[in-house]
């Protein structure tokens, strides 16, 4: 048991120095074109905290266990939304551009929609919801790189009087990619430590394969969000922390779910019972799209994040573990 703790550890460092990395990145990114920080946040960074669960899932559903691909993302979600997010906004409440969040939270909720529909209509992910999946996350990328490039902010001037300090903006913004790049590959690696020495932490306790999936794997697979969004908020950028949640959260069912049901479809997962009716389908996913409701709607309207929904959602998700454990 010590090899997998002090490998459990070691991942969580690399994900604290991956995290710092990927936001110094993806922030100096934003700036030098002009790029809203909520657009990098939920393109850009949404991405690299969600290398994790893509890996995690892909190799679940090859490998048979569609129950872990299953529980990887709609436990992630949960946990993104109803801790990661919960945490910032309970922590440091802002107000946020409500017209640039639109467009990924109008996606995800499509996607939710079809995932559910799959889900309590089919019974099973077969290999058709998976390439929709995916082609909803290639409209989205075509959708929003168009919106930046289309948005007035975003023209700059491309010429400069001095020779000298053009090449300090090419060294520099070669300096920004290498921490971009680099940041999320140390995120990348340091999760999956997390996810395999953590599995086995838990499993050295007894609990249940789909338990592990949606707390520990989700969880473990989390924590890039959750170090991009308390490294955001110590830097002051709170936009690219919520950006980023609510990207990775659409990315966990577009991008995550899609290359894993397209790869090996699977059956929905009914290791759970209430009332003999299957878990995933009256707890799971409705809570999943609750959540995100309770999240974004508001902000919609109101363009403001307040603290008592990052405390209700806070109450939820430990309300939700403890069921899991139960």
């Amino acid at each position: 048991m010590l090899i997998p703790v002090l490998l459990f550890t070691l991942g969580l460092l690399l994900l604290i120095k991956g995290g710092d990395w990927f936001v110094d990145g993806a922030t100096a990114i934003a700036k030098r074109f002009h790029v809203p920080e909520i657009l990098i946040g939920a393109t850009v960074v949404s991405i690299g905290t969600t290398l994790p669960e893509v890996m995690v899932s892909a190799t679940s559903a090859v490998s048979g266990h569609g129950e872990i691909a299953y529980g990887n993302a709609i436990g992630s979600i949960i946990c993104n939304t109803a801790l990661i997010a919960a945490l910032t906004i309970t922590i440091r409440p802002s107000k946020v551009d409500s017209k640039t969040l639109r467009m990924p939270v109008v996606f995800f909720f499509t996607a939710a929609a079809i995932y559910a529909f799959a889900a309590y209509f089919l019974g099973t992910y077969n290999r058709l919801t998976g390439l929709i999946l995916l082609g909803i996350f290639v409209l989205y990328m075509f959708l929003a790189i168009k919106q930046a490039l289309d948005d007035q902010e975003l023209q700059i001037a491309l010429e400069f009087d001095d020779i000298q300090e053009e090449k300090t903006q090419q060294v520099n913004g070669l300096k920004d990619v290498f921490f971009l790049i680099v940041g999320a590959a140390l995120i990348a690696f340091g999760a999956n430590l997390l996810v395999e020495n953590g599995t086995l932490i838990a499993k050295g306790f007894g609990l249940p394969e789909s338990v592990i999936a949606l707390t520990f794997v989700a969880l473990g697979t989390s924590l890039p969000e959750l170090v991009t969004a308390i490294t955001s908020l110590i830097k002051g950028h709170g936009a690219l922390s919520l950006g980023n949640v609510i990207g990775a959260n659409m990315f966990n069912l577009v991008l995550v779910s899609g290359i894993s049901i397209s790869f090996a479809p699977f059956d929905v997962p009914a290791q759970k019972l209430i009332g003999g009716m299957n878990s995933s389908l009256i707890i799971d996913i409705p809570l999943m799209i609750l959540v995100m409701a309770f999240l974004t709607l508001p902000v919609l309207k109101t363009g403001q994040l307040k603290r008592y929904q990052g405390i209700s959602l806070l109450t939820v998700y430990a309300a939700f573990c403890v069921y899991q454990f139960l």
